[in-house]
């Protein structure tokens, strides 16, 4: 099979990454990082500008209309640059969401902001208690009189101290734990009742903790039917689990590239610490994890936006899997390749590691695809 890009593809990722070459220097990115917003807001506006926002989305609805493929290019550069901005939230999952469970007026409200880049949206899925299982929700939407009514709690939800809106998922019918009955509500989150607790994570973005209390949405704010939002979840998630894959490629690259130039640059007894024949197998090695993370992320991108089947389902599981292994290993390594200097707040290199073993976490972690994986093959 040829993997090379063609030539609108090849045009796509050289955009990103003279963009990012550009603006987004490690000295920046600390700025970024540090400010109230988190991010670069020019940055965020100049991906609109370019339509770097609108690749994932038809074109009947203000989009470039690109596939998994894109979404990689996208991605990797993305990663490269260790951005801040919301992309994988907003455009790719938040997006995804909206997209797939919306109703022909919910796309008119809200999908061509996202497009354009001024409408951000976070994804509440995830619970204090639900460790990785997305149909662990205890948040119960309760109908009322002018629609529903929200309670609970939701973790982690990256971007979401700046969304405009939030995408919930909450328990209309069922137990905790069962895949019928959860639903999907769009959320102002200026609502009455909506609490955001916000923090920084360790690799520099910031999340917050979301707590609803008799929070009122219109029934106009549910996203799809009633109860029958985990499949899509299941496949929205699928997607962003493609595009993690592509962004920790990016990271992996740039971890070697600073790891093998400090072992040409760095001295010890009048001799490159290259020419060390234990840290060369060990820049080997992790070369070699970086071959087979790319090689799995673009069959993760090449199965992205394919129909949902078991196939899709273990293909997504072994490339999070294998990308979060390797994104630890090249993490370690790297930083005893460096020694001391690796663990540094004001060296790059710390905040390359600090994101692999974050992205190795999002959307489940290796252990967590393993055992997916393996349950897919006893299935069959």
């Amino acid at each position: 099979m040829d993997f090379r890009l063609n030539e609108e593809q090849q045009m796509l990722q050289d955009t990103v990454a003279r963009l990012v070459r550009g603006e987004y220097s490690f000295e920046k990115r600390l700025e970024f990082s540090a400010s109230e917003l988190g991010f670069s807001a020019g940055f965020w506006q100049q991906l609109s500008e370019l339509g770097l926002t609108a690749v994932p989305f038809a074109e009947e609805l203000g989009g470039f209309g690109g596939g998994g493929v894109e979404v990689q290019s996208v991605m990797t550069e993305l990663g490269r640059g260790l951005c801040l901005e919301p992309y994988l939230q907003s455009v790719i999952l938040g997006g995804g969401l909206l997209s797939q469970a919306g109703n022909a007026s919910q796309h008119e409200a809200w999908l061509g902001g996202v497009a354009s880049g001024e409408l951000k949206v976070a994804v509440a899925l995830q619970e204090p208690q639900s460790y990785y299982d997305l149909n662990d929700v205890a948040t119960r939407a309760e109908k009322s009189a002018d629609g529903y009514l929200l309670n609970g709690r939701k973790a982690v939800v990256i971007g979401g101290h700046c969304a405009d809106l939030i995408i919930v998922s909450a328990r209309t019918s069922g137990d905790s734990r069962d895949a019928a009955g959860i639903s999907l509500f769009a959320v102002n989150p200026d609502s009455a009742g909506v609490e955001r607790r916000n923090y920084p994570t360790i690799d520099g973005f910031k999340g917050c903790d979301i707590t609803l209390n008799n929070v009122q949405v219109s029934a106009d704010a549910l996203l799809g039917s009633e109860g029958d939002a985990a499949a899509v979840i299941e496949y929205q998630t699928g997607r962003a689990i493609a595009a993690l894959c592509a962004e920790a490629v990016g990271v992996m690259e740039v971890a070697c590239e600073l790891t093998l130039d400090y072992l040409k640059q760095r001295k010890q007894f009048g001799v490159p610490i290259g020419k060390f024949q234990v840290l060369q197998h060990r820049m080997v090695d992790m070369m070699s994890e970086l071959e087979q993370a790319r090689s799995m992320a673009i069959l993760a991108a090449s199965v992205a936006d394919g129909e949902q089947s078991d196939e899709r389902r273990q293909i997504l599981a072994a490339a999070k899997n294998v990308i979060g292994r390797a994104g630890q290993f090249i993490s370690e390594a790297g930083i005893q390749s460096h020694g001391g200097i690796g663990m540094t707040w004001e060296y790059n290199f710390a905040h390359y590691a600090k994101r692999l073993v974050m992205i190795n976490h999002q959307l489940g972690d290796d252990d967590f695809h393993l055992a997916h994986y393996a349950s897919r093959l006893q299935a069959s």
